[in-house]
């Protein structure tokens, strides 16, 4: 491998046959093999509402896995900061800092994680959002040494000057991320469509002098990508089926139907399922040295200086194995 290698976790679990405890516990077990395998960083995102997902108080879940790792950087991929106050932001991942120095990520997002109806169950009007390059800025500020409100500081929080990313599937992040100088991380794992587009424009754009740019800064763009790596590759085949009608059931049952076997397999004959397919394009699955050999090519195509990884295989024992066939890859 040409770039170095990270993790985003979403947590996911199935509800009929066990609960988010479980999920996390596995969750955590997989940091540990990766913490010992040398990837870069773990992150979890932030999602509400989501029966599937057991990564909602993302804060409290970095803390614990941070707790149970030595050396992985552990953070969120990401806050969704229209979500939260800068403040209460700053001083969480201010205590996160103190506890685990040197080993925390603070990636912020723009949307809401949610639909719109559980946005107003978050206090939220939908109107946030407008506001992020404005919090990005004060909650950079609650965390280096010059607060953004005369009298308040984030305790702890001041002073510990988490790594702030930007997060994103659209030009927006990319060209508010080269502005303000910070690293920036495109959701290709779901959302490829502007993925070339963004990549050459915040390159192009990015200002190391931006006023949240550290010391030196330099663009430090990151793609994100599913995988799946077997020692067989019929076996990653039927996983990636696994996981693709895993994908189309979730968008499936949001009416509240379970769909069946056959309904999963109608859907991808239909244009709609297709194009729920299509958002797994970043996807690279089989043998070793095939999802080696695709992942380089991909992170050259877009000039990238990280990958950032959605493990898709299918259980824990499937899961470990690609974390333990991709780590032996030099890089």
């Amino acid at each position: 491998m040409n770039v170095p290698l990270s993790i985003l976790d979403l947590v996911r679990f199935d509800p009929a046959t066990e609960g988010p405890a479980e999920a996390i516990a596995r969750s955590v077990r997989l940091a540990q093999a990766a913490d010992g395998l040398g990837y870069r960083r773990l992150w979890f995102a932030e999602h509400h509402n989501a029966a599937s997902i057991a990564s909602s108080a993302t804060s409290v879940l970095i803390e614990h896995v941070a707790s149970q790792t030595e050396r992985i950087r552990v953070g969120a991929g990401g806050v969704m900061l229209p979500n939260h106050s800068p403040l209460v932001i700053a001083e969480q991942f201010g205590m996160l800092e103190s506890l685990h120095p040197g080993r925390i990520d603070l990636g912020l997002g723009r949307a809401p994680g949610t639909d719109q109806t559980t946005v107003r169950a978050l206090r939220r009007t939908g109107r946030e959002s407008d506001r992020f390059p404005e919090d990005v800025v004060e909650l950079h500020g609650f965390l280096s040494d010059e607060s953004p409100t005369p009298g308040v500081a984030a305790h702890p929080g001041q002073g510990t000057n988490v790594p702030l990313y930007i997060l994103g599937s659209s030009l927006f992040g990319a060209r508010l991320a080269a502005q303000l100088g910070l690293p920036y991380s495109f959701a290709s794992h779901f959302a490829p469509a502007m993925l070339h587009q963004a990549a050459q424009e915040y390159r192009a754009d990015f200002d190391p002098q931006g006023p949240l740019a550290p010391p030196n800064a330099t663009p430090w763009f990151i793609a994100a990508a599913n995988v799946i790596v077997s020692d067989d590759e019929a076996d990653a085949a039927e996983q990636r089926r696994l996981a693709e009608d895993a994908w189309l059931r979730d968008f499936l049952s949001r009416g509240g139907s379970t769909p069946s076997d056959e309904d999963l397999r109608a859907a991808r004959q239909h244009p709609q399922g297709q194009q729920l397919l299509s958002m797994l394009d970043c996807t690279f699955s089989g043998t070793q040295s095939q999802v080696e050999r695709g992942l380089d090519g991909f992170a050259d195509q877009v000039q990238a200086d990280e990958l950032i990884l959605v493990n898709m295989a299918v259980g824990e024992e499937r899961k470990r194995r690609t974390l333990d066939l991709l780590a032996q890859a030099p890089r």
